[in-house]
C-alpha cells in the first residue's frame, strides 16, 4: 500500500506545491519557502462549429510562504501565489492571477488570516474533487465559499484521540469582485471529521449577497455541501451533494461520486457529476470523466483525462455538449 500517493490522488486537483517548496532562508525564529508547479496541458474537445480543436491550457503557479516566530507557542506567517496562464496564441500576452495574498498568525488555535485566501467550502468539494483535469462541476462554490479577497479566514486542526475534526470558518466583507460582479458582506462555515478507520463526514454553508448598480443587495446566493469519503488501502472513494440558491440558476441540486485506486505509481480515477436547474428542470452537467495519472517521483507527473459529456447539444450547443480529451505533464517545485 502506498499512502503518499493515495494521499496525492484526494488532493490531486487542490494541492499546491507548498509541500515541495524549497526553504530559501532560515534563522533561529524566521524562515521563508518557494514553491510553484510548471503545467503543460493541450485540451482537444469540438468548438461551437462542431470542428475538433486543441486549446493549450498551460499554466504556472508560484508561491512564497514565510513564517516567523512570535512567542513559544504564537507564529506569524504570509502566503502568497500567483498563476500565469497561456491564450495559446502567437502573440500570447498571457494572464496573471493573483490566487493567494495573506497574513495572519498561527497557533495550537488554529490560524487566522486575512486577504486573498480560500474560503471555507472547499475542504468538503476536495474530497470528490481529485481529478487532474475533470471533475467538480457539482461543487461549484460562491465567492465567499471559494477564494476572494478581503476575506477574514479561521482554520483549526484537532486531533481527537486518533481521530481528526477540521474546522474553517471566514467572514468576505462587501466590495470583492468577479467577473464585474459586486459582491456584498458573505460567509460560509465547514467542518470534516474523519475517523481513524478512515471514514470522514463533512458539511458546510456559505452565504453571499450580490449587490446591485446601486449598491443595494440584488438577491443573495447560498450553498449547501454535503460530503463523505472512505479509505481503505489502495482504494478511495467520495461522495458530495449540493443544495444551492441563486448560482448558476435559482434552486440548484446536484451530486458528485468519486472513485480513485493506486497502483503501484499510477493513480485511477473515475468520477461522475450531475448537476440540475430546479426551478427549469434542465440539466447543468452530467459527465463521467476518466484519467490516469503516473508519478514518476514527487515533482513529476503525466496524466491523460477523458471527460464523456453527456449533456444534448440540442440544449447547450456542440461545444457545450463535446466530449474532451486533456494530455498534461506537471513538475512542481
Amino acid at each position: 500500500m502506498n499512502k503518499k500517493l493515495i494521499a496525492l490522488a484526494v488532493a490531486a486537483a487542490s494541492i499546491s506545491s507548498v509541500a515541495n517548496a524549497a526553504e530559501v532562508y532560515s534563522d533561529e525564529t524566521s524562515s521563508l519557502a518557494v514553491g510553484g508547479r510548471l503545467e503543460a496541458r493541450a485540451v482537444m474537445a469540438e468548438d461551437a462549429s462542431g470542428d475538433n480543436q486543441v486549446s493549450d491550457k498551460s499554466r504556472v503557479r508560484m508561491n512564497i510562504a514565510g513564517k516567523t516566530d512570535i512567542t513559544d507557542t504564537i507564529y506569524g506567517i504570509g502566503f502568497y501565489e500567483g498563476e500565469y496562464t497561456s491564450s495559446g496564441t502567437s502573440a500570447d500576452s498571457g494572464n496573471v492571477n493573483n490566487r493567494h495574498i495573506n497574513a495572519g498568525i498561527g497557533g495550537e488555535f488554529g490560524q487566522v488570516v486575512y486577504g486573498k485566501t480560500d474560503g471555507s467550502l472547499g475542504m468538503i468539494t476536495d474530497m470528490t474533487d481529485i481529478m487532474s483535469y475533470h471533475g467538480n462541476e457539482a461543487g461549484g462554490k460562491i465567492a465567499a465559499a471559494d477564494r476572494t479577497s478581503n476575506n477574514l479566514a479561521y482554520v483549526g486542526d484537532f486531533d481527537l484521540g486518533g481521530n481528526n475534526l477540521v474546522v474553517k470558518a471566514n467572514y468576505a466583507f462587501e466590495g470583492a469582485k468577479d467577473a464585474n460582479v459586486e459582491y456584498g458582506d458573505g460567509y460560509s462555515a465547514g467542518a470534516i471529521f474523519t475517523l481513524d478507520m478512515g471514514l470522514a463526514f463533512g458539511a458546510g454553508y456559505g452565504e453571499q449577497d450580490v449587490l446591485d448598480g446601486n449598491g443595494a443587495t440584488d438577491e443573495t446566493q447560498k450553498n449547501a455541501f454535503g460530503g463523505i469519503s472512505y479509505t481503505i488501502g489502495d482504494f478511495y472513494v467520495a461522495g458530495l451533494y449540493q443544495d444551492s440558491r441563486n448560482t448558476v440558476a435559482d434552486k440548484v441540486r446536484g451530486y458528485e461520486f468519486a472513485a480513485a485506486y493506486t497502483y503501484g505509481k499510477t493513480v485511477f480515477v473515475a468520477t461522475y457529476n450531475y448537476l440540475e436547474d430546479k426551478t427549469d428542470n434542465v440539466d447543468v452537467a452530467d459527465s463521467i470523466a476518466v484519467d490516469a495519472t503516473h508519478y514518476f517521483n514527487k515533482n513529476f507527473r503525466t496524466y491523460a483525462s477523458y471527460k464523456f459529456n453527456n449533456l444534448d447539444s440540442k440544449d447547450v450547443g456542440k461545444a457545450g455538449a463535446s466530449d474532451e480529451f486533456v494530455l498534461g505533464a506537471r513538475y512542481d517545485f
